[in-house]
């Protein structure tokens, strides 16, 4: 990964080259938008236009030809989620804009991409109904509708998902090749403020009430505390010394048991934003 990084900080035809070509190949899109999000963070935002502009061309393919809206999608959040943290070195307005946009994606999809959500709305009911009958067959003709909502909350909510983890990565290369060892600094005390974190429990609990759809504002709302729950684990494996095998453990279990550790990495986040672990935790001492 260094090397790729390297490469593409190299002039903007690597870059562009990169970009263009990551895009068009199928699962590699990443890459693009992550070689996007660096050049905005290294060199601007009018030079990450330009590379931008190679990638942005074979998402539209994407999007107008395939219809596959991921692409553009990611391509355009990483963008702005960059462009807002080279502009104001602050991870929670990133996140924020990230999180803004991506409810604007979220609340368009249906009317400019119904085919394709259809298409997996249907594939969601063949697996269920074909994991879970008898829950499908109570249900009957309401099932359709619940299914559909949970599509168009959970396509968004995974774009969104996506274009945080390649602004990750951008910011991870360019501390690689710029500011060794800055980034794992600027994670570990990422934290949100009280502010927003009482912003995203408010948009949680009135989401049901706001007649967006509640998986969308779900996503939207519940992704900054997320990460700064993340960054928590992260930060407190840091001052501890723990060694990265805890790291390694923890990811374990977010990925065996997703739903109940991003829950408890939340609500973490919320009490962190009041309390400060980081601070109250302090470094370990030496070994006596």
């Amino acid at each position: 990964m260094r090397a790729l990084a390297q490469y593409v900080m190299r002039g903007p035809l690597q870059a562009g080259g990169v970009a263009a070509l990551a895009t068009v190949v199928p699962y590699l899109s990443w890459i693009g938008a992550a070689v996007v999000g660096l050049v905005v963070l290294r060199l601007g935002v009018v030079q990450g236009l330009n590379i931008g502009l190679w990638a942005l061309l074979p998402a539209i393919g994407w999007a107008w030809f395939g219809n596959e809206p991921s692409v553009m999608a990611v391509l355009l959040l990483v963008f702005s989620m960059a462009v807002v943290l080279r502009g104001t070195m602050s991870w929670e307005r990133s996140l924020l804009a990230g999180s803004a946009l991506g409810l604007a994606i979220g609340l368009i999809l249906p009317t400019l991409f119904p085919g394709m959500l259809a298409a997996v709305t249907d594939a969601f009911l063949e697996i269920y109904q074909w994991a879970y009958p008898g829950v499908a067959e109570q249900l009957g003709e309401d099932f359709r509708p619940i299914v559909s909502i949970l599509v168009q909350g959970l396509m968004p909510g995974s774009y969104l998902g996506m274009a945080v983890a390649v602004t990750v990565l951008a910011r991870y290369w360019q501390a690689l090749l710029y500011n060794p060892g800055g980034f794992g600094r600027e994670f570990h005390g990422f934290r949100l403020s009280r502010r927003v974190s009482a912003l995203c429990v408010l948009l949680l609990v009135v989401a049901p009430m706001t007649g967006i759809n509640p998986v969308l504002l779900g996503w939207v709302a519940g992704l900054p505390l997320l990460v700064a729950g993340i960054a928590l684990v992260h930060g407190v494996v840091g001052l501890r010394s723990a060694g990265n095998l805890w790291l390694v453990a923890f990811y374990a279990l977010l990925v065996v048991l997703s739903l109940q550790i991003s829950l408890l990495l939340m609500l973490l986040a919320i009490v962190d934003s009041w309390l400060d672990f980081r601070r109250r935790i302090g470094p370990a001492g030496p070994a006596e």
